[in-house]
């Protein structure tokens, strides 16, 4: 009901006729840009504060409860600190290369935001090869992990970006076969607009059979692992590295691999929602014709963000509730148990998608 391709048509149109092409391609990439950055900026703080909430929650304390009411201005202040914080560095690092970590990651997660379809016609970068193009840009984020490790010639961070490495390239694997190849099968396309419409009739999770949910779980797992969120947070460890890969640094730059670790698990989490939840579809309930039409009322985005939500609390429910595992753990857990089973599920889901068997 909602089609907001009209609304960016509408101001593509009005740049156009006030400024020549080159004019109007420059001016829609600033809005864009500064969109995005904002909402990069909006998304960690909410983030951050539902973080401390729900831990609060799941310890039996009550979290953030100080600055401002409900304690929501506590991610704020703690915003101003560090940007006024010193900048402390050591003589040891490369410099260069030292400062040009932090926005490898930041540079991944804001391009992969750009695929994501938060609304029919609300679309950034709309490519017919969109859910390839996001998986392959979000792996650009292990190489700032990795630079920062080396480049602080530390010996913390060098373990930590190793560690990084190795569990975030392992993970890639079945979190490949788990969400592009076996969805894409049922979906038929890799474009992600197409792949929510494709779920006009119902959800992939529940349209697709046994496969689709398996894909589904191994989905969540291996997210939570690309985001070195625990169990899978060896890569900065408290306990053992003193914060890992980013031990060395301070003040915004911290404050880059902080947030870039809450946008991402905002990626994964509209990742799973595109691909297995319906996207920015409503729910709707066969037969019930009048609850189906209310539904349809509300704007895509907002069910969108609704069902991003559910998914990125049951990640912070994760974090809560697991211990960490060590090294050879995940990695065994990966190689013997998850890639397997993502092979084998993919070979079903072939089957099923051949025999049209999909609901």
């Amino acid at each position: 009901m909602y089609d907001f391709s009209k609304m960016t048509g509408a101001i593509h149109d009005w740049l156009s006729s006030i400024m020549p092409n080159l004019g109007v391609i420059i001016t829609e990439w600033v809005i864009i840009g500064l969109l995005f950055l904002a909402f990069f900026a909006l998304l960690g703080l909410v983030l951050v504060y539902a973080e401390r909430r729900i831990a609060g929650f799941f310890q039996f304390r009550l979290g953030p409860n100080r600055v401002g009411p409900f304690g929501m201005f506590q991610t704020v202040a703690d915003t101003v600190k560090l940007l006024l914080k010193e900048l402390v560095g050591t003589d040891r690092a490369d410099k260069f290369l030292y400062n040009l970590a932090p926005f490898f990651l930041i540079i991944a997660a804001l391009m992969a935001m750009a695929t994501i379809p938060y609304g029919l016609g609300l679309i950034a970068y709309d490519v017919n090869i969109g859910l390839f193009f996001m998986m392959a840009i979000s792996s650009i984020g292990v190489i700032g992990i990795l630079l920062a490790g080396w480049a602080s010639n530390n010996k913390y961070s060098m373990i930590g970006a190793l560690r990084s490495g190795a569990v975030i390239i392992s993970y890639e694997l079945s979190l490949g076969l788990s969400s592009v190849l076996a969805m894409v099968l049922l979906a038929g396309t890799l474009n992600m607009n197409e792949i929510v419409m494709s779920q006009q009739d119902g959800w992939w999770l529940f349209r697709g059979h046994i496969p689709a949910i398996i894909a589904f779980i191994v989905f969540i797992i291996t997210g939570t692992a690309e985001t070195n969120r625990v169990p899978f947070d060896l890569t900065e460890a408290e306990s053992e590295l003193g914060a890992g890969f980013h031990a060395e640094y301070s003040g915004i730059k911290f404050a880059f691999f902080f947030l870039a670790e809450f946008v991402n698990m905002f990626i994964i989490s509209a990742i799973a929602v595109t691909v297995f939840l319906g996207g920015w579809l409503p729910i709707h309930i066969p037969y019930w014709e009048g609850f189906n039409n209310i539904m349809d009322y509300i704007p895509g985005p907002f069910w969108f963000m609704i069902k991003t939500s559910g998914v990125i609390f049951l990640l912070m429910w994760f974090r809560w509730t697991f211990p960490r595992l060590r090294i050879d753990q995940i990695l065994t857990l990966e190689w013997k148990y998850l890639l397997p089973i993502s092979l084998i599920n993919l070979i079903l889901m072939a089957f099923i998608v051949m025999m049209g068997w999909v609901f």
